[in-house]
């Protein structure tokens, strides 16, 4: 039988690392990242049996890379800590994982999310998360990380279950934190330089596209207030771009800037 290795990346999750560790239970061994947390998170994943791991990186491949360097099983599944595996997901990786050696490289999961609580969004996303551990040759992305797999990638039954965006206050603090890791990556990519025009363009866009594409209209007041709160998180994103562009004497870019006729947010 396949050992699995689960990995978990967490920050100041001493609220939710024991139930995010209770729901891959099935899994030989769980690996947390423990991302620079202030609070009891690695304590805790320490008392329930789990290898921590400390660093104090912002660069999410480097955190997945880490956990896979960490974890000594035949498979690993990353699950982060406001996430958790569905009973159906369950024994959908037991049942794969029984005949996955030597066959499929990888399995893709759908994810749930739910916004403010158990409000379920209605649109789901499918993500790499299971890996034979030999396929699996890293990580790309500083921010929205991409495995590097060899091989065929199949996929799961059941879902794995995100409990993001809790409340207000846990909404705003991570757009302040992330951001300023958002605004920097376009900036050394040499965005065009901000002008008034792009902030209702990706506002709008955002806005439509949570509320009307996504179907966050169907979720009622929590859909609005989700599709809201995303229209401004990107406008803070290149609020700051527009910042890091204009700190400098001649607000100069790293990096040439774009052609005029490339579109570009």
């Amino acid at each position: 039988m396949n050992k699995i290795s689960a990995v978990i990346i967490a920050k100041n999750e001493e609220e939710r690392i024991a139930d995010c560790l209770d729901s891959v239970s099935f899994c030989d061994e769980a690996v947390v990242v423990d991302n620079a947390s202030e609070d009891k998170t690695s304590q805790i994943a320490e008392r329930m049996g789990a290898k921590v791991v400390r660093t104090d990186s912002s660069d999410f491949s480097e955190l997945r890379s880490l956990g896979l360097k960490k974890a000594s099983g035949d498979l690993v599944l990353y699950v982060d800590a406001d996430e958790r595996v569905s009973t159906a997901l369950r024994d959908s990786i037991k049942y794969e994982v029984s005949s996955m050696k030597g066959r499929l490289s990888a399995y893709k999961i759908v994810r749930k999310n739910f916004y403010l609580g158990n409000n379920e969004w209605p649109r789901t996303e499918k993500m790499e998360r299971l890996f034979q551990t030999d396929k699996l040759k890293g990580w790309k992305g500083k921010l929205h990380e991409s495995p590097k797999v060899l091989g065929e990638v199949g996929e799961l039954n059941g879902f794995l279950l995100h409990y993001t965006h809790r409340n207000l206050t846990e909404m705003l603090k991570k757009t302040i934190e992330w951001s300023k890791v958002e605004a920097e990556l376009r900036y050394n990519s040499g965005h065009p330089k901000m002008s008034w025009w792009r902030f209702p363009r990706v506002m709008v866009s955002t806005f439509l596209d949570y509320y009307i594409i996504q179907g966050g209209y169907k979720v009622g007041t929590v859909g609005l207030i989700e599709s809201v709160y995303q229209s401004f998180s990107i406008f803070v994103t290149y609020a700051r771009l527009w910042e890091l562009q204009n700190s400098g004497p001649k607000g100069h870019q790293p990096l040439a800037e774009k052609s005029k006729n490339e579109t570009s947010f």
